[in-house]
């Protein structure tokens, strides 16, 4: 139904102010806030679906990577992709999501990933549920640990100017290990440290300038009582304790502090009880775009050593479609046409297998693939590995 429209970048100021418009409307956001994600984003990395000149929808499309298996995956996130109420029911949204698809497909970007409002359109095009991306709170009342002076003595420097450059190291070292981590961009990170108006952000490294073992940057909300927590990390157990320290000697101001992050943080077990409570908990979808490229370019548990048989079916992307078969060896794979399709899955399928989100066994009761005894033992084996989780949002 929506195949008399046009796609590209907004083609004048007027389309761009257009599309502002549209998406302040869909996300119930000032119309003053805008131009400040526009010039984040860049309008060059914006994607319009028209019918002349009036715009009927569009996208932001931001290249970055995300760490899988210990390797960093070019990735294009799909943000803001808005549609007003006038064109919705028409097949725009699907027409522009296709259209996107294919371009990111040209570029050779091997996977697409999104935060849905809706999971009905975005499957329509291909994703499906990669990871997680939980909000957590705490009160701060209760967050009494042991006071250990060797932790106390770890030094909290703060960072003025607020600087991504001096903490960029340390968030990597971090994200490596975690699946489903962004490898941020320039927009990622601009989004962490740049406030809002009226809004004052705090940045501490932990530990001293030269061996910092972490960082906190948050900010204060005053009538929540409340700390947000925009980006944390911690190389240790050390640096965990002192931040979890750090939170609560604030304690007599500030009553509760809130995080987004992992369900499975390994740094809950440091608390000496289980205070920490679920304020959301939400999914992340993941689009394979390029198959065999995308099995190549993450990484793989470094002692296995067998191969996997794939039979993949992609009504959108025939590119994707037919039989693959997955060498895995060394930590790395490599992908070859053909083979015996010993495990069978269509691209929905494919996302949560590979990103671990869950395991072939899962997958095959939900009925999302089907294979052999040993093709799913293979699979067990190649996509092992920590929960994939996001902690950022876009």
């Amino acid at each position: 139904m929506a195949s008399n429209f046009e796609f590209g970048t907004p083609a004048s100021p007027e389309q761009t102010q257009q599309l502002g418009a549209i998406l302040s409307q869909c996300f119930n956001s000032p119309p003053s806030e805008w131009s400040v994600y526009l010039n984040r984003i860049g309008a060059e990395n914006f994607r319009v679906i028209r019918q002349g000149e009036q715009v009927a929808g569009g996208l932001a499309v931001i290249e970055m990577g995300q760490w899988f298996g210990g390797c960093s995956v070019p990735m294009a996130g799909l943000a803001a992709v808005g549609i007003p109420p006038e064109y919705r029911g028409m097949g725009v949204a699907v027409e522009l999501l296709t259209r996107t698809l294919k371009e990111i497909q040209a570029k050779q970007v091997p996977i697409s990933v999104l935060y849905p409002a809706t999971q009905y359109l975005y499957r329509q095009v291909g994703y499906e549920q990669g990871g997680t991306a939980g909000g957590f709170e705490m009160r701060l009342d209760g967050l009494r640990l042991p006071v250990e002076r060797a932790i106390r003595a770890i030094p909290m420097q703060p960072v003025a100017p607020i600087r991504h450059e001096v903490v960029r190291d340390i968030y990597r070292q971090w994200a490596v290990q975690n699946n489903g981590n962004l490898d941020r961009n320039e927009a990622i990170w601009q989004s962490i440290i740049q406030p809002r108006e009226q809004e004052t952000i705090y940045a501490y490294l932990v530990g001293s300038q030269n061996q910092a073992q972490g960082y906190i940057i948050f900010k204060q909300d005053a009538k929540e009582s409340e700390i947000v927590i925009l980006d944390w990390v911690a190389l240790s157990a050390a640096a965990a304790q002192r931040s979890w320290m750090f939170l609560a000697d604030h304690r007599s101001q500030i009553q509760k502090v809130f995080w987004r992050g992992a369900a499975l943080n390994p740094f809950l077990l440091l608390l000496p009880e289980q205070t920490a409570k679920v304020r959301y908990l939400d999914r992340w979808m993941l689009r394979i775009i390029d198959v065999a490229k995308a099995l190549e370019s993450r990484g793989y548990p470094t002692g296995v050593e067998t191969e996997l048989h794939l039979a993949i079916v992609d009504e959108l992307l025939p590119e994707n479609n037919g039989n693959f078969v997955l060498s895995v060896s060394g930590g790395r794979g490599e992908v070859m046409r053909g083979g015996k399709g010993e495990l069978q899955l269509n691209i929905r399928g494919l996302a949560p297998l590979y990103t671990g989100l869950y395991a072939p066994s899962q997958l095959q009761v939900s009925g999302y693939l089907e294979g052999s005894d040993n093709a799913i033992l293979a699979a067990t084996q190649i996509f092992t590995g920590v929960e994939p989780w996001m902690a950022d949002f876009f």
